[in-house]
This record gives C-alpha cells, structure tokens and sequence, in this order.
C-alpha cells in the first residue's frame, strides 16, 4: 500500500511537471494557474479535459501497479486532502513550516509555484511529498518577493472577466503564452 501511494505520487509529481512543459497540456492546465485568489478553490480549479487525461494516466498506472483498492482509495484521501492543505490561506510558523516541508508540500511552499513569475511558477510540482522536488531539481525555497506582496496568477487571463465559466472553459483554445 505504502509503495503504491509513493508511486502514485511520483505519478502525479511527473504529470503535473510534464504539464507544465508542453505546450498543449500547459495550454490545459494555465486554467488552475489563471486564479488571482490562492486559496482552497484554487485546489479544485482544474479543466475538465485536464481532469480526464489525469484519471486515464493514473487508471494505467493503477492497472500497472496491480495496485489494491485500499492503496487507490488511500492515495487520494491523500490526493485530495493535500492539494487543499498546499492551497490554503494557511499560515504556519516558518519554524513549523521548515521541518513540514522536509516530507510534505505546505501551502508557502506551493504557494511559490503559483506566482506570477514563471521561473517561480515552474518550481514545486509536488502535491504531496516534497521529496520529488528536491530530488528532481524543482525546488524553490523561498519565491524573490515576500510571500505576502508575491503576485499570484499569470500575465495573461487575469482580469476578473476571465473567471466566468464560459471564459475558463474555452482558455485552452485560445491564445495565451506557453509556461517557460
């Protein structure tokens, strides 16, 4: 059970970095990136398409993994719970958040994922554990800008008119800038 959910997570770690990286996926995934406001719904903010292409990728895995229901169910509890922790308007003692961060993502560390900049926004695709990132080389620890004053989002889709439905799902279609 343990190793399917570190596999699972390593999965995901994996898809989320490969999303950010080709085009057409990023052009998919920026929807999650696009909100201004990096709280709890920003964990839930994912395209439909998005979501789709994850449920295959990680049915494969599952079926490759022989993996029993328990450690699929288990994994995303996990999954689920932990996107809305590193999402959260949290904050955590920094003294806190330094030993957290040596086994799982907190909400400062992912936080630093969802700024504006993309040398920043291309860090910390851990959901989970935050082992992945330091042992691929994704690891930020702290974003140029305080954590306070850090803008979140990106340069394109930002005005308010964008977060309607109709505008979130066509993104992917229409023109924007590739992540890198």
């Amino acid at each position: 059970v343990i190793l399917c959910i570190l596999v699972l997570d390593l999965l995901i770690y994996w898809q989320h970095r490969i999303f950010h990286m080709i085009e057409p996926f990023w052009r998919i995934h920026r929807m999650h990136h696009t909100d201004t406001a990096f709280d709890f719904t920003t964990a839930l903010r994912f395209h439909p398409i998005e979501i789709f292409i994850s449920i295959l990728i990680k049915a494969v895995a599952i079926v490759l993994l022989g993996a029993p229901a328990f450690a699929v169910i288990a994994f995303e509890i996990i999954l689920n719970g932990s996107a809305m922790f590193n999402h959260g308007n949290i904050k955590i003692p920094p003294v806190v958040d330094r030993l957290l961060r040596c086994i799982i993502v907190t909400p400062d560390m992912h936080r630093i994922h969802h700024s504006i900049d993309p040398k920043e926004h291309n860090m910390n695709y851990g959901f989970f554990l935050s082992v992945w990132d330091r042992i691929f080389g994704s690891y930020l620890n702290q974003p140029r800008q305080p954590q306070t004053t850090m803008p979140i989002g990106l340069e394109v889709f930002n005005q308010d008119s964008e977060a309607r439905i109709d505008r979130l799902i066509t993104q992917p279609f229409r023109k924007g800038t590739i992540s890198q």
